[in-house]
């Protein structure tokens, strides 16, 4: 279940099943809390805060938790050589 599932409010499309890479291992994906109001990604003492993980729905139903889902949304950008083609 995708996070935005989970709050009732509609998916845009960066939350979801990341395609598995030749060695069968899920792709290692950065999850990012960003704000909606302004597009900035949230920050804690001035550092991103940012999940790096292989299971990227579950990083980001984590992020959602107890947050407001018109103000928060999760933002999952695979990482790696595979993600540059």
């Amino acid at each position: 279940m995708t996070a935005a599932i989970a709050f009732g409010s509609p998916t845009t499309g960066r939350i979801g099943a990341m395609p598995m890479p030749p060695q069968g291992l899920p792709r290692v994906c950065a999850v990012r809390l960003i704000d909606r109001r302004t597009g900035a990604v949230h920050r804690i003492n001035g550092t991103p805060l940012t999940i790096l993980t292989r299971n990227p729905t579950e990083a980001a139903a984590e992020l959602l938790s107890g947050r407001d889902p018109s103000v928060w949304e999760a933002r999952v950008d695979a990482l790696g050589p595979e993600a540059r083609k």
